[in-house]
């Protein structure tokens, strides 16, 4: 097993391809090909994509009730290659809705709050970390804190991986991210600016604040800081070196689905398939992965050939 994906929130994902989707109207599915059902969650999205580039991972979280059990058979049923270790618990694991318009290039995504966790279930959790740590080389930490878990557990987590030398990727939203960094810094760490562009309690507006950012967070002691910037856009940034990722071809927003998924995912398979210790480069091949899902409008992993075609796509631009 190389791989542990932890998704302490996880979700039932239901995704609908409504095009020119409007509020306060009646649409209607006409067909099982415009809506899917799919197990999800940050971490659960990368052990789905990481399958599909062949790499074997352990999908460790807490589910709940009925639509837990729905996700944990789901997720079994997508690959060999996927190891599922989950904390069940009574209350009822979350849904997430997604709804993806071509016509208006749009996604309007609903996520819930999902079950609290308790103290023993907690406990119960960390211990499996803990033992599941010796089993692989690198470790991701990805997605929503559940209720009655401390902000600053991402922390927690982070310092008992490296402790036992895992390669440890990151990508939280800024509320889990201020309070963890203190405690210990994962070696790549991608924030979540989805729903705010915020790092360390502080906007991002123009490039300069997205520059600053990231020196600021390998000042903590990442080894790459990825910043998604606009929507065909990355800052990237390492101790010697912010580069600027984008494209020349255009990018439909309602194909964003899972693209930070894809992103980690990618680099991933490139930091254990690929002998060079260049984290620019890691970072580029997440960053040309990311660019070929866009072709895709589904939660869906490009393929390997897919990946190398859009390769002449990305443009780099050294900043400092």
């Amino acid at each position: 097993m190389k791989v542990l994906t932890v998704t302490m929130n996880p979700a039932l994902d239901r995704e609908f391809f409504v095009s020119d989707f409007h509020v306060n109207k009646l649409h209607r599915i006409h067909s099982y090909e415009e809506t899917e059902m799919t197990p999800g969650g940050k971490g659960v999205n990368v052990s789905i994509a990481l399958a599909k580039l062949g790499i074997s991972s352990v999908a460790l979280g807490i589910t709940g009730g009925y639509t837990g059990r729905v996700v944990v058979n789901e997720l079994r049923k997508i690959s060999d290659l996927i190891t599922t270790s989950f904390v069940h618990i009574e209350q009822e694991t979350r849904e997430n809705i997604a709804i993806l318009d071509e016509v208006n290039h749009t996604i309007t995504e609903i996520n819930s709050p999902g079950p609290e966790i308790d103290s023993d279930t907690l406990d119960h959790f960390l211990k499996r970390y803990e033992m599941l740590l010796s089993r692989v080389n690198c470790v991701v930490l990805s997605g929503s804190l559940p209720r009655g878990v401390a902000s600053d557990t991402y922390g927690y987590l982070v310092k008992k991986a490296k402790e036992k030398g895992k390669i440890v990727f990151m990508e939280v939203i800024d509320e889990y991210l201020q309070p963890s960094l203190p405690i210990a810094c994962p070696h790549v760490l991608r924030p979540d600016l989805r729903a705010e562009k915020v790092v360390m309690g502080k906007k991002l507006r123009e490039l300069e604040d997205y520059v600053r950012a990231a020196k600021e967070l390998i000042k903590h002691g990442c080894e790459l800081v990825v910043l998604s910037y606009k929507i065909k856009g990355d800052i990237v940034a390492t101790k010697d070196e912010v580069w600027h990722l984008t494209t020349d071809v255009e990018i439909d927003s309602s194909h964003l689905l899972g693209i930070g998924d894809t992103y980690i995912a990618a680099m991933i398979y490139h930091r254990l398939n690929v002998t060079t210790e260049d984290y620019i480069q890691t970072a580029k091949f997440g960053y040309i992965a990311a660019l070929a899902k866009t072709r895709k409008m589904k939660k869906e992993m490009p393929t390997m050939d897919e990946i190398k075609s859009a390769a002449h796509h990305c443009k780099m631009e050294k900043l400092e």
